[in-house]
């Protein structure tokens, strides 16, 4: 009597104890997919094999082929050993003048690359939002990202002078439209309801800008920011090389330069392996940490 008086009939419009149970079950696992599990700490052993062997081990057999072919060549004035490039490097480190050639590079650079940012993204919210900007200079703004930059040094430097005035000019010209265009392709990505839902809250003009477009567009805007930051390094690279000048110091592409005038080998793959350096530092201590937040904050990267 008990046992009927507990079972559960199945009438019109009632739920069975297993169709609740099932509900239940569904209701959890949608709850499951929510949460964030939390990440067990990564072993130093699965990081070493992972990211720290892999580099190691290519640049070694990088030395290993440079080091082969130097044997091969046997001329000192078309192609110098490592280890004659290491003596250079650690010469201009004792002398001082190591650092010197870094940071008159980089903080032109990074000067020169926030000019651009402050420039570019206003630039691209406009070609974006505005139909008519769009159709009179996006396809202007797309030639200007494929022109090389070394083409507007000559110009730049006839306008203003051999100063840093002409250096920052060369990266704005260089570094500008690949941040707009970033910019106008991560707009054009953005899914049309976010943009209904926060008219629909209240979040027009400047509000919707700001809270919606932007951060909805962070992806291709990141992108942007990145290729427009190669685009600033190889500007200024440029025209260190071409418009060097005693009072505008020395600078990694200036000592390239002087390396060539001078046919010493070895200070030139001691300027060629510095610009390198400081392109993968720049890139995996500001550009790699931001995309992966990014991504992370969308969901796209699980955190290791």
């Amino acid at each position: 009597m008990a046992s009927t008086e507990t079972r559960t009939t199945v009438t019109e419009g009632t739920v069975t104890e297993a169709d609740a149970g099932g509900l239940a079950g569904v209701e959890a696992g949608l709850d499951a997919l929510d949460v964030v599990a939390p990440t067990a700490r990564v072993p130093f052993r699965r990081t070493l094999v992972d990211k720290i062997l892999p580099p190691v081990v290519a640049t070694a057999l990088l030395l290993v082929v440079w080091q082969i072919t130097f044997k091969t060549v046997d001329d000192p004035t078309k192609l110098v050993s490592p280890l004659d490039v290491w003596h250079t490097l650690r010469q201009a480190w004792l002398r001082g003048e190591l650092l010197g050639y870094i940071w008159t590079s980089v903080s032109r650079g990074l000067l020169g690359f926030l000019f651009a940012l402050a420039i570019g993204t206003p630039l691209g919210l406009l070609v974006a939002r505005v139909k008519f900007v769009r159709a009179a200079i996006g396809p202007i703004l797309s030639g200007l990202q494929s022109l090389p930059s070394v083409a507007w040094v000559p110009p730049a430097v006839l306008w203003l002078g051999l100063n840093n005035s002409m250096m920052y000019a060369v990266i704005l010209l260089g570094a500008v439209p690949s941040i707009a265009n970033g910019l106008v392709s991560g707009v054009d990505q953005v899914s049309p309801l976010f943009l209904r839902a926060g008219r629909t809250m209240g979040a027009t003009g400047l509000k919707g800008t700001v809270y919606i477009t932007l951060p909805a567009a962070l992806p291709g805007y990141v992108a942007g920011l990145k290729q427009g930051w190669a685009f600033s390094w190889r500007s200024l690279m440029a025209a260190e090389i071409i418009a060097s000048f005693p009072d505008l110091g020395v600078g990694l592409g200036q000592l390239l330069e002087n390396g060539r005038n001078a046919s010493d080998m070895s200070m030139v793959f001691e300027a060629i392996l510095l610009i390198l350096f400081v392109g993968i530092a720049i890139d995996l201590l500001i550009f790699s940490p931001l995309e992966r937040w990014v991504l992370r904050s969308r969901g796209l990267l699980v955190k290791s």
